[in-house]
């Protein structure tokens, strides 16, 4: 039968009789090794194999592409289980049954489907409640066992400033007014740049140490920096339309972290707002 890795999933499954069993893979390293889909949608490898040997610390493996992972359940008809887990950067997207995934034309399986699935990236991290904190000491900024748990905790802290700054965005001088002034065809529609830019500042101290996703920072590049000059009047949307797209999003990036700054921890099903959110910081 050859060498496997085994997997088991907190992350809940469609079948949830299924939910405790411990499944096999042949998409991974096939060296003995133990994986957990976590409750977030992460895939964990474990620091001890099933040969006994130590791996130090746990490891978060990045996945984009599919795996499958399957058991067999006597008490079952039929007895053969078998399930597909599609990653998409690092974070679970969904987990169907094989035979459901086979037989829906929409789904396209990646292109090692039937091959060892290797991490485009790694992430050490130790599972912080297999390690108590000593006593007396308290949580605080730095200290999540994770990045997405640390950005919850910056944003919880920062939430005031959030909230005001997203109040200023919506002031009739800023967001009314500067709208207007580009159908209006005036220069004081450059003035949008500087409120673009405080806001992509706030956005990227709530992840100082975190490139902001290479998409929107191409956004903001292309709608700020600009100067007006008079000919800029004879192509007036090629030059004033990026100032506005470069506001919307980082305007729509500030509203969802003021929206989901209450979280107390990543949410199981994750909201579009929030995912977009994590996706801005690379972390899905």
């Amino acid at each position: 039968m050859g060498m496997f890795d085994t997997v088991s999933c907190e992350y809940p499954l469609p079948n949830a009789r299924h939910q405790d069993l411990e499944f096999q893979t042949k998409n991974l390293e096939c060296a003995l090794f133990t994986y957990i889909i976590t409750r977030e949608g992460r895939l964990i490898r474990r620091a001890w194999n099933r040969s006994g040997e130590k791996q130090n610390p746990d490891v978060e493996w990045l996945l984009h592409g599919d795996i499958r992972f399957y058991t067999s359940v006597k008490t079952e008809e039929p007895s053969w289980v078998e399930y597909v887990a599609r990653f998409t950067h690092g974070r679970i997207e969904w987990i169907r049954p094989l035979e459901e995934v086979e037989k829906d034309p929409g789904i396209i399986p990646s292109p090692d489907f039937d091959a060892s699935l290797q991490p485009y990236a790694t992430v050490e991290m130790v599972r912080r409640e297999e390690e108590p904190q000593p006593a007396g000491s308290e949580a605080g900024e730095g200290d999540a066992a994770n990045p997405e748990e640390a950005l919850l905790q910056n944003l919880r802290r920062e939430r005031e400033e959030l909230e005001r700054l997203l109040a200023r965005c919506g002031d009739r001088w800023v967001y009314e007014d500067s709208i207007y002034r580009f159908y209006h065809q005036s220069f004081k529609v450059y003035g949008l740049q500087r409120t673009t830019q405080a806001i992509v500042q706030r956005l990227q101290a709530l992840a100082p140490d975190r490139p902001l996703n290479p998409w929107f920072a191409q956004i903001v590049e292309a709608g700020t920096g600009k100067t007006f000059q008079p000919e800029d009047n004879a192509r007036w949307t090629e030059v004033t339309r990026p100032i506005l797209e470069a506001f919307f999003h980082a305007r729509f990036f500030l509203e969802m972290a003021v929206r989901y700054a209450d979280l107390q921890e990543p949410p199981r099903m994750l909201p579009s707002g929030y995912a977009a959110l994590l996706y801005l910081f690379g972390l899905r």
